[in-house]
C-alpha cells in the first residue's frame, strides 16, 4: 500500500505532523476516512512530578509478572489498539505512523506475558513531550503495566510533559488532571528546551 492510493492530504506528512504535534494538535479519523486534527481548549496530562500508581494495578502485576518492553513492536502496537469495534487509528493513520517512526518520533511501551504480547501503548515524542495516543489490553493490568512504565520511564528520562489528550476515570487513577490551555502551552515550550530521548 502506497502513500498514493490511500489519498493523504498534506497534514500527515511526517514533517507536518511533527509541526502539528509540536503545536498541541492530535489526528483521529472521523470513521469516513477523514483525517481531522483537533487543538481542545483544556488538555489531559499525567503530572510526571505529581502522578499515581494505583493499588490494584500493582496487586496485578505482580500476579500476572508481565514482562515490559520499549520500542520493539511498535506496529503491533498499533493495531492492537486500532482493533476494536470503532476505532479512529484508519490504515490512513498508521501508513503515516510508519513514516514518522522512520524518522524516530513514533514510541511504544510493550507488555508481554509469556512471551505473547498482551498489551501496550503507543505515542508520539518532540523533544521533552510525550504525546500519548492509545493503549489495548488483551488481559488484565496489561495496559496498566504498559503506563505505569511509561511513567517511570519518562520520569528518569527528565521529560516535561505527559500528554493524555482526554480526561477518562481510567487515567485519573493514575493522576491524570485537566487543565486550560495557557498551562498546557507553557508546559509545551518548557518541554521544548528538554534535552532528553525517549530511549
Amino acid at each position: 500500500m502506497d502513500f498514493k492510493s490511500l489519498n493523504i492530504d498534506s497534514t500527515l506528512q511526517p514533517d507536518n505532523m511533527i509541526r502539528l504535534y509540536a503545536s498541541g494538535a492530535f489526528p483521529m479519523d472521523d470513521g469516513y476516512g477523514n483525517i481531522n486534527w483537533y487543538l481542545p481548549s483544556k488538555r489531559a496530562i499525567i503530572p510526571l512530578d505529581n502522578f499515581n500508581i494505583p493499588r490494584s494495578a500493582k496487586k496485578l502485576i505482580f500476579k500476572n509478572k508481565f514482562e515490559i518492553k520499549f520500542d520493539t513492536d511498535y506496529l503491533s502496537v498499533i493495531k492492537g489498539c486500532a482493533n476494536r469495534e470503532t476505532t479512529w487509528i484508519s490504515e490512513k493513520l498508521i501508513f503515516a505512523y510508519k513514516r514518522l517512526h522512520k524518522r524516530g518520533f513514533v514510541h511504544s511501551v510493550e507488555t508481554y506475558y509469556e512471551d505473547r504480547l498482551v498489551g501496550g501503548l503507543y505515542g508520539i515524542t518532540f523533544r521533552g513531550a510525550f504525546f500519548g495516543e492509545s493503549m489495548f489490553s488483551e488481559i488484565p493490568g496489561a495496559s496498566k503495566a504498559a503506563l505505569i512504565s511509561l511513567i517511570k520511564h519518562l520520569k528518569e528520562r527528565n521529560f516535561i510533559l505527559l500528554d493524555v489528550q482526554y480526561l477518562t476515570n481510567h487515567l485519573k487513577m493514575f493522576g491524570a488532571v485537566e487543565i486550560e490551555w495557557d498551562e498546557y502551552y507553557n508546559l509545551l515550550m518548557k518541554s521544548y528546551f528538554s534535552n532528553t530521548t525517549f530511549i
